[in-house]
């Protein structure tokens, strides 16, 4: 029988790829050598390993990361699955509200032990996301030397999947989620909400796979535009009416290949939250 926990993975997963995401990849747009069902097959083939309560953090990222590869052969997933991890950990503490998941997650991360940083660093190696680059201390490409925690901090900087392992979590929190929980109210669409959030993460904040790739300068400017769109939309009674906005702005990134895969991440985290605390 599929537990609660798992069913709001895959119901994140899924409702993150239905949602549109200017620069991304959802069932409104393909890009990037990616299509919307090789998202779905992923989250198929990951959630049950994800949600492998046997399995200690770096298992799950590891055999998840694997299981994509060999599912979609290509990497559609690797900051959701980092993302993820812990707060299905969290959660299969306890979920009753939103400070008992925030406490049970500041103790899981805390609790991660030195075969769990070995296995996320050999993950990312596989995935090999774009933009990866090297580091003087705790690269990737080589045997860490510290915590996990430790590593995702020295990466925060330039990293915001990183940063959430160094802050509990604080942008999915009180950022994504708090977006999502009050669109979906305004407009009863988890969906249009996600949207919100993922412009909201464009516009607040560089989103640091393009900055990795391309630069500060040009993930500034997709930052400043994002606030440009995100205020009309979320401003907008029926959200829908913007779809042409929408579908300007994903030409005009996927034109120049500007994939905010980050601010995607962190959108399906925060709906992963969302769907845990819903039910």
């Amino acid at each position: 029988m599929t537990s609660p926990i798992e069913l709001a993975v895959m119901e994140s997963f899924r409702k993150d790829v239905e949602a549109f995401k200017p620069g991304n990849i959802s069932f409104y747009s393909s890009g990037h050598d990616m299509i919307a069902s090789d998202f779905i097959r992923s989250a198929e083939v990951s959630t049950p390993i994800l949600c492998r309560r046997d399995f200690s953090l770096g298992e799950r990222i590891l055999s998840s990361v694997n299981a994509t590869q060999k599912a979609v052969s290509c990497n559609t997933n690797l900051g959701m699955i980092l993302l993820f991890t812990p707060i299905i950990m969290a959660a299969e503490q306890g979920y009753e509200n939103i400070e008992k998941l925030t406490a049970n997650l500041e103790n899981t991360l805390t609790l991660l032990t030195k075969d769990d940083v070995n296995k996320v660093f050999e993950a990312i190696r596989i995935a090999n996301p774009g933009g990866l680059g090297s580091s003087d201390t705790n690269d990737v490409m080589k045997t860490p030397n510290c915590s996990l925690k430790q590593a995702m901090k020295q990466a925060s900087q330039r990293d915001s999947v990183a940063l959430q392992y160094s802050n509990n979590f604080s942008e999915v929190f009180n950022v994504g989620f708090e977006t999502i929980k009050y669109f979906d109210k305004r407009w009863n669409s988890v969906k249009w909400s996600a949207v919100s959030c993922y412009l909201t993460f464009l516009s607040s904040m560089r989103d640091t796979h393009i900055e990795r790739k391309y630069g500060s300068e040009i993930a500034e400017q997709i930052k400043i535009k994002s606030g440009i769109i995100v205020e009309k939309f979320n401003n907008s009674i029926d959200p829908k009416i913007l779809l042409r906005f929408l579908k300007d702005f994903d030409r005009e990134l996927k034109t120049k290949n500007y994939n905010p895969g980050t601010s995607a991440d962190l959108t399906a985290a925060s709906l992963l939250v969302y769907y845990l605390l819903k039910t």
